[in-house]
């Protein structure tokens, strides 16, 4: 007979959190399945992708052919409430990726958000992201889970701009060489 750890607090909010957002937004997930079906999108309405979990372990990750209001993030709750992915953590890798045999990436679950998830629209250089995620890994604890969190949902919907700028392109918006 197998002796089972007791779960971790990470684990239990993953668990009760995840169960509740998913009994949330199914509704709207169901929606726009039925949206989606009747549209009949090139490859069907869900999208299957090879990641790397804990302990290095592969999983199929499913999720809905669709970035508007972030409906594809939601409908991985799944992956969250048995356990695949984590509420909070690094973002899921494809095993063919490099990053994904770091020994530091390999001892959580990937998450559905996290700090470097939610920085991807920043000024930080190109390796940032990688470092977050690591710091993350060695330093998470349930508070900072929830802090991450908090930011999540206003990440999700980012405030409207009339433009943004680029590395090639510093005037300020609303700039006008004719004036």
């Amino acid at each position: 007979m197998r002796s089972e750890r007791p779960a971790e607090p990470k684990r239990l909010l993953d668990m009760a959190l995840g169960t509740l957002l998913l009994v949330l937004a199914a509704p709207l997930l169901a929606a726009a399945a039925c949206s989606l079906a009747l549209r009949r999108p090139p490859g069907g309405i869900v999208v299957r992708e090879l990641k790397t979990g804990l302990d290095g372990h592969p999983f199929t990750v499913r999720s809905l052919r669709t970035r508007r209001w972030r409906l594809d993030l939601l409908s991985r709750l799944p992956h969250v409430v048995t356990g695949e992915m984590s509420l909070v953590g690094p973002a899921a890798l494809a095993p063919e990726d490099p990053r994904a045999a770091a020994p530091w990436r390999q001892t959580v679950r990937p998450g559905l958000t996290g700090p470097a998830q939610l920085s991807r629209h920043s000024t930080l250089p190109w390796d940032e992201p990688e470092l977050l995620d690591q710091h993350y890994v060695e330093h998470h604890w349930i508070g900072l889970d929830l802090a991450v969190l908090v930011r999540t949902l206003p990440a999700l919907f980012p405030p409207r701009t009339q433009g943004h700028l680029s590395d090639a392109d510093h005037r300020l918006p609303g700039y006008s060489a004719t004036e």
